[in-house]
């Protein structure tokens, strides 16, 4: 099924997303990688409020390449979402709703999606050039010493996009795998 969705990503427009949807998002995105999701991480340890309103957000996992004269931001693909597994739950507890990266999940990161109504999205891995261009406004918002790992706040139009792993929990690399298993007998 194909889905055009209006960020912010709400418990009802992610219960309705199903794995292998492709969909394409509109609206703001944050960026961060695993420097930065230890930041996030440890402020809210610290009873600290994050540099953005994490209810029902999107993060995109994503250090982009600097940007060259006339363009919002360089090329901005995505990175392999593991590397956030161990911050990836508190932030759904904090109320981040969306993850876009590449790449499997730990089990634990599904078991949060399930609790939390969260969705991780896939973006093409290679195709950095061509996501920039969905990408109108960015924004450094915190971490500039974390250079490409800073965090921003990105304004993209119709970013396309596959849910990897549904609110549920069903995983398409998963059902993908098990269907061409059964295709070969």
């Amino acid at each position: 099924m194909e889905h055009h969705i209006t960020l912010p990503l709400t418990e009802e427009i992610a219960r309705t997303l199903r794995a292998g949807d492709r969909v394409y998002l509109t609206g703001t995105v944050y960026t961060s990688r695993d420097a930065g999701h230890k930041r996030m991480c440890e402020s809210l340890a610290h009873g600290e409020s994050l540099p953005f309103d994490p209810a029902d957000a999107t993060i995109y996992y994503v250090g982009p390449t600097p940007a060259k004269p006339a363009q919002v931001i360089g090329s901005a693909g995505p990175t392999t979402s593991g590397r956030m597994d161990a911050y990836a739950p508190t932030l759904m507890a904090a109320g981040v709703r969306g993850m876009i990266g590449k790449g499997a999940r730990a089990d634990e990161v599904v078991e949060a999606m399930k609790q939390h109504t969260c969705v991780y999205f896939g973006a093409i891995g290679g195709a950095g050039a061509l996501l920039a261009k969905c990408i109108k406004k960015a924004e450094l918002i915190a971490y500039e010493d974390l250079g490409a790992e800073a965090l921003r706040r990105l304004y993209v139009e119709n970013m396309p996009l596959y849910v990897i792993i549904d609110s549920r929990g069903n995983n398409l690399y998963e059902e993908g795998r098990r269907a061409y298993l059964k295709q070969r007998g």
